[in-house]
C-alpha cells in the first residue's frame, strides 16, 4: 500500500497516474486539502485571505420543490458528483446522515455504498442514483465494486467510527417516553400530537431548530400479514434473529422496492414473470404501482414461497425518522417535545399506517425506552441578536420549530418581535397550542399571530393569503431585518409561500419581478430566509 508523504505546510494532491477515476481525485484531492489546511489557532498566517478564492459551485436544482426530470436536465453535462446530488430531494434535512451535497460526493468517491437512504426522494432518487453509479462503475479506473442499493449494518457507515453517541443516526442512545396530548379535536379530520420524551441519563442536549431522530417499529400485524402472505413460519431464523423479529424491527414494510420485484420474478413465471420484471424496472403494467407496500406486492403474486432469507435481503432497510423538536431546552433541558400528525390512509380495503407516525402515536406507552439521536440543524436557527425581528410561517405539524423558538424567545426575553403566521383545516377542530399561544401573547414573547383556515365557511385561507394580506406589515419588518422562516411541506406550500414572498417584496418594496426575486435570493444567501422542509 503507498502511503502520501508530504512536507510540512504542503497540501498532499494524487498524481493523474494514481488508480482513480477523475470525479474519486477530484473528491480525494479536496479532502485532503480540508485535511492538511492550516490551523488559523496554531497559525495566524491561516487567517489571510487567498488571493483568488474558488468560486462556490452553484446548484440551481437546489430546490425541493422542483420536479426530479428539471432538476436532472438542469445538471447536464456536470461531473457526475453534481448530478448525484441534483437527484436528491435537495431537502438537506439530515436524514441520510448526510447533506443532499455531501451523500452525494460520498457516493462518487467511493466513500458511501448505499444509495437508498435518501428517504424523501423515494423510489425516483435511488433509481436515478443507480444508474449514475452504473456510470460511475463503467467509468476508467473506477473501483471494481458497484454500490449497493441494499443497506448493511449502520456500523459500516463511514461515520460510524468518529460518531458522538447521541448525535447521529450510527450512534443512537436510549431515550424514554413520557406522554402524548392530542392537539386536534375529536370532529378534526386528523389526529395531531403533542409527544413528551424525557432524556435523563442519555447525555443528550439540543438547541431549537434541531431535529429529534427516533428508530421506529413496524405495525406487528402487518408484519404477521407479511408473513402470513409468505407462508413462512415466524420464527425462521435469521442472523440470529427470527423472521418476525427482523420485519418488526430491521427492514421496511412500505413502499415496494425494485429488488423485491426481481426477487419475485425469480420465483414465478409465465406472465407473472414479465410482469414482476417490469415492475422492477419501474414501469406501471397494471397502473398500481404507486400503491404498492410490501405486502400488496406479495398479494399481487398470490402463491409465491421465496426463500424468507432472501426476502428480508431484497427489502430495504427500516430508516430512522426526523422530527421537528418543538421545545426549548431552557425551558426544560431534561425533555424534548415533537408534535406529530398520526398518518393513516385507505388503499381499496386495507388501512395504510405511517410507521413511525402509528409507532409514536398508538404503540409506545410511558417509561418505554427506544433508540434516538439529535440531528443538528443546518442553516435554520434563531438570530445571534434576541434585538433582530422574526416571521415564522408554519402551518399544521409546521408549528413545531417556531413553538420551540417562542420558548426559547420567552426564556431568554428576547426584545426583537415574533410573528406567526399558522393555518389548517379548522378553528374549532385545529387550532394546535391556542391556549400557549394566547399565553405568550399576553407575555409579550408573540407580538402578532396570523391564522388562516381553509375548511371554515367562507372562501378558503391559506397562510400565503395571510401574507398577501399583511403584506404592507410584513415588508416593513422585513426592511428592518427582520429573518424569515418557513417548516412544513416542502413540495407545494414551500413554494406557495416563496412565491407570496416575492410578491410582497415586488408590490411593497417597489421592486420588478426580477429584483424582487433577487431580494428573497439575498435573504437566503445572508441567512435571513430559513427553511425547515419536508
Amino acid at each position: 500500500m503507498s502511503v502520501l508523504v508530504t512536507p510540512p505546510g504542503i497540501t498532499p494532491m494524487l498524481p493523474e497516474s494514481a488508480p482513480f477515476s477523475d470525479e474519486q481525485r477530484a473528491w480525494l484531492n479536496g479532502f485532503f486539502a480540508g485535511l492538511y489546511a492550516p490551523d488559523p489557532a496554531r497559525d495566524p498566517t491561516a487567517l489571510a485571505p487567498l488571493a483568488e478564492a474558488p468560486q462556490e459551485e452553484e446548484a440551481p436544482w437546489h430546490d425541493p420543490a422542483m420536479a426530479l426530470d428539471e432538476r436532472m436536465k438542469l445538471a447536464e453535462g456536470l461531473p457526475l458528483r453534481r448530478r448525484m446530488m441534483a437527484a436528491m430531494a435537495q431537502q438537506d434535512c439530515g436524514q441520510c446522515g448526510y447533506l443532499c451535497e455531501t451523500y452525494a460526493e460520498a457516493i462518487a468517491a467511493g466513500a458511501e455504498s448505499r444509495l437508498n437512504l435518501c428517504a424523501p426522494g423515494e423510489k425516483q432518487t435511488a433509481r436515478a442514483l443507480k444508474a449514475l453509479a452504473e456510470e460511475l462503475a463503467g467509468a476508467p479506473g473506477a473501483a471494481a465494486a458497484a454500490p449497493q442499493t441494499e443497506a448493511p449494518s449502520e456500523a459500516a457507515s463511514p461515520h460510524a467510527a468518529t460518531a458522538k453517541p447521541g448525535y447521529a443516526r450510527e450512534a443512537p442512545v436510549e431515550i424514554s417516553f413520557l406522554s402524548r396530548g392530542r392537539l386536534n379535536k375529536e370532529s378534526s379530520e386528523k389526529s395531531t400530537y403533542h409527544i413528551e420524551f424525557d432524556l435523563s441519563g442519555s447525555g443528550l442536549e439540543y438547541c431549537v431548530g434541531d431535529s429529534l431522530g427516533v428508530f421506529p417499529r413496524n405495525d406487528p400485524a402487518l408484519v404477521d400479514a407479511v408473513i402470513a402472505a409468505l407462508h413462512a413460519p415466524q420464527d425462521f431464523p435469521i442472523a440470529g434473529h427470527t423472521l418476525r423479529e427482523v420485519l418488526l424491527s430491521e427492514v421496511s414494510l412500505g413502499s415496494a422496492p425494485d429488488s423485491l420485484f426481481e426477487l419475485i420474478s425469480y420465483v414465478t413465471g409465465g406472465e407473472r414473470r414479465k410482469k414482476a420484471k417490469s415492475l422492477a424496472r419501474g414501469e406501471d403494467p397494471d397502473g398500481d404501482a404507486e400503491t404498492l407496500d410490501v405486502l400488496a406486492a406479495i398479494e399481487k403474486f398470490p402463491g409465491i414461497r421465496p426463500d424468507p432469507e432472501a426476502f428480508v435481503e431484497s427489502l430495504d432497510s427500516l430508516q430512522p425518522r426526523l422530527y421537528s423538536i418543538s421545545s426549548s431546552p431552557k425551558a426544560d433541558p431534561a425533555r424534548v417535545s415533537l408534535t406529530v400528525d398520526h398518518v393513516r390512509y385507505a388503499v381499496g380495503a386495507r388501512v395504510r399506517r405511517g410507521v413511525a407516525s402509528s409507532w409514536l402515536a398508538e404503540d409506545l406507552h410511558p417509561g418505554a425506552r427506544f433508540r434516538a439521536y439529535i440531528q443538528r440543524a443546518h442553516n435554520f436557527a434563531l438570530p445571534q441578536s434576541p434585538d433582530t425581528p422574526i416571521i415564522m410561517v408554519g402551518p399544521g405539524t409546521g408549528i413545531a420549530p417556531f413553538r420551540a423558538f417562542l420558548h426559547e424567545r420567552r426564556a431568554t426575553r428576547a426584545s426583537g418581535g415574533a410573528w406567526l403566521f399558522f393555518g389548517h383545516q379548522r378553528r374549532d377542530a385545529d387550532f394546535f397550542y391556542e391556549d400557549e399561544l394566547g399565553a405568550l401573547s399576553a407575555e409579550g414573547a408573540l407580538s402578532k399571530l396570523s391564522l388562516a383556515w381553509s375548511r371554515d365557511a367562507g372562501p378558503k385561507t391559506y397562510v400565503q393569503d395571510k401574507m398577501r394580506e399583511e403584506g404592507l406589515e410584513l415588508w416593513t419588518w422585513l426592511d428592518r431585518g427582520g429573518h424569515f422562516y418557513i417548516c412544513g411541506d416542502a413540495k407545494r406550500m414551500a413554494a406557495d409561500v416563496e412565491k407570496a414572498l416575492i410578491e410582497i417584496v415586488g408590490e411593497h418594496g417597489r421592486k420588478d419581478p426580477d429584483a424582487a426575486r433577487a431580494f428573497v435570493q439575498q435573504l437566503k444567501k445572508t441567512g435571513r430566509y430559513q427553511a425547515d422542509v419536508y
